[in-house]
């Protein structure tokens, strides 16, 4: 599964070309086995990653934003996202709503 940067504005022409959604990430992606050629112009490397205000066209990431580099539930435990989120403000996020 490769994520994409894809605008709101052109998400018919990525699905037709064969993304999908990802509904827990809120992104499109390319699923596994096809091919990533179709799909460069929303592959940019080293491109921010997050959401995109489609209206203004800027980048929308919380203050506690972390990739993750696949689609699991944050929430849930992970051994994958543990080390990924070890130290970081979302893991001190996370442990005060839990404890509410």
């Amino acid at each position: 599964m490769t994520f994409l940067n894809v605008p709101y504005a052109e998400k018919d022409e990525a699905r037709a070309l064969g993304a999908r959604w990802n509904p827990g990430r809120k992104r499109w992606y390319v699923p596994t086995g096809v091919a990533l050629e179709p799909f460069q112009k929303w592959l940019k490397e080293g491109a921010s990653t997050g959401r995109t205000d489609s209206a203004a066209a800027k980048l929308m990431v919380g203050a506690n934003y972390v990739e993750l580099d696949h689609a699991c539930n944050p929430f849930e435990p992970c051994a994958e996202c543990a080390k990924a989120l070890a130290g970081t403000p979302w893991e001190q996020a996370r442990a005060a709503l839990s404890r509410r």
